[in-house]
């Protein structure tokens, strides 16, 4: 019998496999259709800092309007300012609709770069019944008299805050941009962070040269893109007192496998659901098992953190020298 079982942020999870924040977990029926898949946490649509403040200064405005005029004047407050789209409270109904519905831990999905009132919203997320928090901190330092201390201190003091207002579990989906991404984890996890997952998936940003247009769009990974997320799992593990979920490139049972061997708690993915729907988590799991009867592990306790970096005195030594072979070996 294979024992696939892990705990993540504290929680205990029937294997290492979350679905991360995709269209696929915009609602009931999709998260739904992800338990039923096999996956052991669902992170749910993020919700962006922008459509809090949105919806806040809409309210403002709604309750403050016209309160010079009279009285019998307050009934046209709703054809002046019609409230529509209220992402923010909508996904407060969602996340308690599902919780109702579910079996599997709920982690909910703050998108934000500023220290700004939408970090209060976080104890709504935890009133209405998420089990855990991901913050995904997308900013971008374009600023070239901005130091590296500065952004440090931006991603800081809305982790801080944050801890402040909620007790459950949060997760920071890092980056890999930072100068030293060891010793701001370190820094993380000192601020309250309970998990990391490494790593985000920036943007792809491309020019339309027809048009003479930049484009954005979201970028769809592939199984080669694992590359970094491998790298500091086998770096940080056993490093810090958190838990560790590699996020890109997961494609395949193969890929979970590295990655729990680099160190990694859990996986989270949603490019290969996304291409090959939610059907592929059968896939995953199936490959995982195969593999792990075939090489005569039990669990994936046994596995975990055996190619990391915890096994060597010296890291920096070993990644120079690993460096160093590759590109002699390439070149023969």
């Amino acid at each position: 019998m294979i024992d696939l079982t892990t705990k993540y942020l504290g929680l205990e999870l029937k294997n290492p496999l979350i679905a991360s924040a995709s269209p696929l977990s915009k609602d009931l029926a999709g998260v739904q259709k992800l338990q039923e898949s096999g996956v052991a946490a669902v992170v749910l649509h993020s919700l962006f800092e922008e459509e809090i403040e949105h919806e806040q200064l809409r309210y403002d405005h709604f309750m403050n309007h016209g309160s010079e005029s009279y009285a019998e004047a307050t009934e046209y407050f709703l054809d002046a300012l019609p409230i529509q789209d209220m992402q923010a409270e909508h996904y407060l109904e969602e996340i308690a609709t599902i919780k109702k519905n579910i079996s599997i831990p709920i982690i909910a999905s703050l998108n934000g770069v500023s220290d700004g009132g939408w970090v209060h919203y976080a104890k709504k997320l935890q009133e209405a019944g998420a089990d855990a928090l991901e913050l995904n901190i997308t900013h971008i330092p374009c600023d070239p008299f901005k130091d590296a201390s500065e952004v440090e201190d931006i991603y800081l003091n809305i982790v801080k805050h944050l801890r402040e207002k909620i007790s459950i579990p949060m997760n920071l989906k890092m980056n890999r941009y930072f100068s030293a991404p060891a010793n701001i984890a370190k820094k993380f996890v000192a601020a309250g962070i309970d998990g990391l997952t490494l790593f985000d998936n920036p943007i792809e940003v491309d020019i339309d040269l027809e048009n003479l247009l930049p484009i954005h769009k979201a970028n769809i990974t592939t199984t080669k893109d694992k590359s970094e997320t491998l790298r500091w799992c086998a770096i940080l593990y056993n490093k810090l007192n958190t838990s560790l979920c590699a996020n890109t490139g997961i494609h395949s049972g193969l890929d979970v496998l590295k990655a729990i061997m680099s160190g990694a708690d859990t996986v989270s993915f949603a490019s290969t659901l996304l291409q090959n729907t939610e059907r592929q988590t059968q896939n995953i799991l199936k490959e995982m098992e195969e593999w792990m009867l075939e090489h005569e592990y039990h669990s994936t306790d046994q596995m975990r953190g055996s190619i990391s970096l915890d096994h060597t005195s010296k890291p920096e030594l070993f990644e120079r020298n690993s460096y160093r072979n590759a590109l002699q070996s390439f070149r023969r």
